[in-house]
């Protein structure tokens, strides 16, 4: 029963959202705008998760966002559709992430809080070596062929993911505050919140991206969970919030 074709892509799938979700939680509102921090214990594990995951080196995906909060929609950011059109936002996403991530001078400018230890030096700046075990992970669970398929999958839905939320998240939506970003429900749904990209702008160090009335956004559940059990503590309360955006 596990070893078919369905359950292949599916586990891509459920990967695609975990990888997600790690990118949301502690990548994005944790380390890139400090909305949240998470224990070491918690750390340790999201970090070697989404190295096998995606092989993202966390100080280059920190620094490419700041960078693109710093020049949002102008001449610098690293991947908006307004200056460089939709679909090569939405489809070559990566190219233009690794483009901006592999520029020392970015990365030491928007990243110097985040130098390189020595686990990244033995383990974590290999991309491939992660990417390579997470792959393996997936062989021996399905056979070859089918943990191909699923490691193929997850792959092509996570970048498509988070590329949707730089490509329609400056594009189509609801504008409620005044930035160029836009809220997609929808879109946030399947990104973990990430959809809600109007209010986070808007209010960039709020570890919940869900600011207004029906708002959804899956990975503030998470957030709340990882707060009640101990492992994370929130930097802003609603109310706090709520008084920023009305300033």
């Amino acid at each position: 029963m596990l070893r078919t074709p369905w359950a292949a892509v599916l586990a891509g799938l459920a990967l695609a959202q975990l990888g997600t979700l790690i990118t949301t939680v502690w990548l994005h509102r944790g380390l890139s705008h400090r909305a949240m921090t998470l224990t070491p214990g918690v750390t340790r594990v999201l970090r070697v998760a989404l190295w096998m995951l995606t092989g993202i080196r966390p100080r280059q995906w920190v620094a490419v966002h700041r960078r693109h909060h710093a020049h949002t929609d102008v001449e610098g950011d690293p991947h908006s559709p307004v200056l460089l059109g939709f679909a090569r936002v939405q489809f070559t996403n990566a190219v233009l992430y690794r483009r901006v991530a592999r520029d020392e001078v970015t990365v030491r400018r928007y990243a110097r809080d985040l130098p390189a230890d020595g686990w990244d030096r033995a383990l974590f700046d290999h991309a491939l070596v992660g990417l390579a075990i997470g792959v393996v992970l997936l062989v021996l669970v399905f056979g070859l062929w089918l943990g191909l398929l699923a490691a193929a999958v997850h792959a092509v839905a996570y970048l498509m993911l988070n590329a949707a939320v730089n490509a329609v998240g400056h594009t189509w939506g609801s504008r409620p505050h005044e930035n160029l970003a836009t809220n997609s429900q929808w879109l946030a749904l399947v990104t973990c919140g990430e959809g809600l990209h109007n209010n986070h702008h808007a209010a960039p160090t709020s570890a919940r991206l869900a600011l207004g009335r029906g708002e959804i956004d899956p990975g503030w559940w998470v957030v709340r969970l990882l707060v009640r059990a101990g492992w994370a503590e929130v930097r802003h309360d609603d109310e706090r919030i709520r008084d920023r955006l009305a300033a």
